[in-house]
């Protein structure tokens, strides 16, 4: 059995992970043909059937699963053998694939990466916006490098294995109103239970933040709300608050500096806040990721964060 090219043991270890052809096809930039035609090449020097027929697609074979999980290991050794070999020079050079969510991406990501640019200008950051649900397999699988993930007091994320969270930034979490609202007059806490005739804004179903929402006009108004509109954009449920007078939480780094037809308060007798995580795999750090990590920490540190 002879096994020359790691690309084809990228997709298989990716077909075991992603489940179809296409999926395999759009994470590595080929067309299902492609992907399909390297496969079979695979299963002509490995010997043995990797894939069966399933339906209108394949899944794989006992042998297929066994050397998905080498081509794991063996993937994984060549990565750490990169980072090592990266280690040994003086100039640090490479490339990081940082997602995060929106307000993280634009607060914290993007700073970070124009500071870098300055310091480091053989590090290439690429930047994606992606939802955390969406993020962390892509981060387990190598597809990414580095996500910065949020988490709600009180509404935990699942830890999956193999990844590792580092705490990066606490915020909180306050409520917004139309400026014209009457429960906006004055700068005191508004009540939950008060804002239950409301319409509310949330992000879109599954995500921590509709949880979060849901869950403390449950726990601290007493009622469901009236969640009628969804948006993973947080822009996008300012502007709904803005011109059609729903009310909406937001933590502050989705907030903007300061707007005349928004009014924003803290929520009166709850401590609502997020925290920031940044989730890398469970692996040697490359110098270049480590040198955005560095950028990234800063930015935390400035008083605009």
């Amino acid at each position: 059995m002879v096994l020359s090219d790691l690309r084809r043991l990228r997709m298989l270890r990716e077909l075991a992970e992603r489940r179809t052809l296409t999926a395999v096809a759009s994470a590595l930039g080929y067309s299902p043909s492609a992907v399909s035609q390297q496969l079979a090449v695979l299963e002509k020097e490995a010997g043995v059937g990797l894939l069966e027929p399933a339906g209108r697609g394949v899944r794989l074979t006992d042998a297929g699963r066994v050397l998905a999980g080498h081509a794991a290991i063996l993937l994984r050794a060549v990565e750490d053998a990169e980072t090592d070999l990266a280690s040994l020079t003086d100039e640090v050079r490479g490339r990081v694939r940082a997602v995060g969510v929106q307000s993280a991406a634009r607060r914290l990501l993007i700073p970070a990466l124009v500071a870098l640019a300055e310091e480091r200008p053989g590090v290439a950051v690429e930047i994606t916006e992606l939802e955390v649900e969406l993020a962390l397999p892509e981060l387990r699988l190598g597809a990414v490098d580095l996500v910065i993930s949020d988490e709600y007091d009180g509404f935990p994320r699942p830890r999956p294995a193999g990844l590792v969270h580092t705490p990066l930034h606490r915020e909180a979490v306050r409520l917004v109103l139309p400026a014209n609202h009457a429960l906006a007059q004055g700068a005191d806490p508004v009540p939950v239970a008060a804002l239950r005739d409301e319409v509310w804004a949330a992000s879109g179903e599954g995500t921590g933040h509709q949880a979060m929402v849901r869950g403390t006009c449950r726990a601290h108004g007493g009622y469901e709300p009236d969640l009628r509109h969804r948006s993973d954009d947080a822009d996008v449920q300012l502007e709904l608050v803005r011109c059609a007078g729903v009310v909406t939480l937001l933590p502050k780094l989705a907030l903007p500096a300061a707007d005349p037809r928004l009014a924003v308060r803290d929520v009166a007798g709850v401590d609502l806040a997020r925290r920031l995580f940044v989730v890398t795999r469970d692996a040697p750090v490359s110098p270049a990721l480590r040198a955005y990590l560095a950028a990234l920490l800063e930015q935390v540190r400035r008083p605009a964060a």
